[in-house]
């Protein structure tokens, strides 16, 4: 080991020893309970030469764009500055990264690189010999873990959807065609970012939520996070990580500091400088929507980050997960959500925080910061039925939908056979709440939704929540945190929102009675799940 890898890995703590000490903490579940939920520091924005008027624009944007916005931290000069949560999402709770997971896997590839472990350089095959297609083709020999960090293997098809169904997904991926001479062409690859997940697990043992945790996770103080996994135990890596908001920020923060955290190095800053700066060009779309330079997705690519227009450099995933560093501005922004439109919420930060980030302090506007305050402290996203005009202060059961509750108390509902597998159905609607009962072949299945209110519970509804790609899916039976929360559309028509807080997504529940029989309408938040319409016959 030369004298430079010797001197990072004394300078992250690990000792001299730190090739070996993740063999010596098994799984390093141990190590979590010991680190607390350290924050970052608190300041004020005009203090840090932030205006809470722009702040408050970035806010009524969205909120007019409709952007379904879940959590905000703005940091300056490492102090947090604005932070809020649209109800039932919350500072405690995970969220999941999808794509924003990849920027994760990217620093423990540079940790690894630190460490000795390997080198961009090398060659994938060489890292499974045993998973290697019986012909190897001269671009899967030329295939280096640069391309792998740079989405530039060379695919002539993107090999994820079609990697996951396999139950080896390395060999699956080394299989996959490569048609192009890699590190020629850039193509979205999270297959790609599994492979660097897999690399770091066969080189350390330790699958990389297990590598990261003493040497990233534990540092900055972030506890609890969890990472899907692909059938053979390894980290799925281009999606499946969650976190807390704040974890966010305190990531993009050390990006931002060039490694050093508190005052200890955890990442070189030559990984950083390395990672974070242009290597290769997006192609342009045939038909741009925009001129490219105001397109944030056509600024370059570093290993696994974006580059951004303004300079900035940025981890995203899908349905909105932003972690945007501006290093000219001393700036870090972190957002969760649930939009279709990515691109309009960076517009928006360009338009309305940006200019908001100004080189000195501020003179105290303490009528605006007021208002500020309380516009993050009341954000919410809508319950149940917002929007139909309440017939009661007491509850919209007592009124709208009293006859109809009232004729279904006590009866269950035999559903036709359907692919979810659910078997029954019964409601019991009350003055606070309605609970709706389903059954399978092995559990009951109670959700509790608040009338006028979110009521949180945990649920292993079948097919719930709902996720964009079915690799590393948690398996069937497991329990998801959820907030449900219900309203009577009309006289016969239940609607049930249940809204995953520890992921973007949400599902609306349409149950429609008439008579004896009842029809569920299950819609997700997400257009690409389908679900069946439940059909139902009470015996009474």
């Amino acid at each position: 080991m030369n004298a430079t890898r010797r001197t990072f890995i004394k300078q992250i703590g690990l000792g001299t020893a730190g090739l070996g000490l993740v063999s010596l903490l098994p799984g390093c579940q141990s190590l979590r309970p010991r680190f607390g939920a350290g924050q970052l520091p608190r300041s004020t924005p005009e203090a840090e030469g932030v205006s809470s008027t722009g702040i408050l624009n970035f806010l009524d944007a969205a909120a007019r764009a409709k952007y379904e916005l879940h959590s905000l931290m703005l940091l300056r000069h490492g102090r947090v500055v604005a932070e809020g949560w649209w109800t039932p999402y919350g500072p405690e709770y995970n969220h999941t990264l999808y794509s924003l997971s990849k920027s994760f896997t990217s620093t423990a590839v540079g940790l690894a690189v630190a460490e000795g472990r390997l080198t961009v350089n090398d060659k994938v095959t060489k890292f499974f010999p045993d998973e290697l297609p019986a012909t190897i083709s001269e671009n899967l020999a030329a295939l280096s873990v640069r391309d792998l960090l740079t989405m530039s293997v060379g695919n002539t098809k993107e090999p994820t959807h079609d990697m996951v169904k396999e139950e080896n997904w390395v060999k699956a991926f080394l299989a996959a065609p490569i048609g192009h001479t890699p590190g020629s062409t850039f193509m979205y690859n999270s297959a790609a970012t599994y492979m660097c997940s897999a690399i770091v697990q066969k080189l350390t043992g330790r699958t990389i939520l297990d590598y990261l945790t003493p040497r990233l996770f534990a540092p900055l103080d972030i506890a609890g996070m969890t990472w899907e996994t692909c059938p053979r135990g390894i980290n799925t890596g281009g999606w499946g990580l969650s976190v807390p908001t704040e974890a966010l920020a305190k990531f993009g923060q050390l990006y931002l500091q060039k490694g050093v955290w508190r005052g200890r190095r955890l990442l070189p800053a030559s990984w950083i400088d390395e990672a974070t700066t242009f290597k290769i060009q997006q192609p342009a779309p045939a038909k741009p929507k925009r001129p490219n330079d105001q397109n944030d997705w056509l600024q370059g690519y570093g290993y696994q980050f974006w580059r951004c227009r303004h300079h900035a450099f940025r981890g995203d995933g899908a349905f909105g997960q932003y972690m945007i560093v501006m290093p000219e501005q001393d700036a870090v922004l972190a957002i969760t959500s649930e939009v279709g439109n990515m691109q309009g919420v960076l517009d928006l930060v360009w338009g309305h925080l940006l200019p908001a980030l100004q080189p000195q302090a501020q003179a105290a506007d303490t009528t605006t910061r007021a208002r500020l305050q309380q516009a993050l402290a009341t954000l919410a996203l809508p319950k149940a039925g917002e929007g139909i005009e309440p017939t009661s202060v007491v509850g919209r059961v007592t009124s709208r939908g009293a006859a109809i509750a009232a004729h279904i108390a006590g009866k269950t509902f035999q559903l036709e056979p359907n692919t979810l597998g659910l078997q029954s159905v019964a409601f019991a609607c009350g003055e606070k709440r309605c609970i709706a009962t389903f059954r399978d072949a092995h559990q009951a299945h109670p959700m509790i939704c608040g009338w006028d209110h979110w009521h949180r519970g945990v649920t292993a509804l079948p097919d719930t929540p709902p996720r964009l790609i079915s690799g590393g899916a948690p398996k069937p039976g497991t329990s998801a945190k959820v907030a449900a929360g219900g309203a009577w559309k009309d006289a016969n028509t239940l609607e049930l929102l249940l809204r995953y807080y520890e992921t973007p997504h949400h599902d609306t529940l349409t149950c429609r009675f008439e008579g004896e029989k009842v029809s569920i309408e299950m819609i997700a938040s997400i257009g690409a799940v389908k679900r069946p319409v439940l059909q139902g016959q009470s015996a009474c």
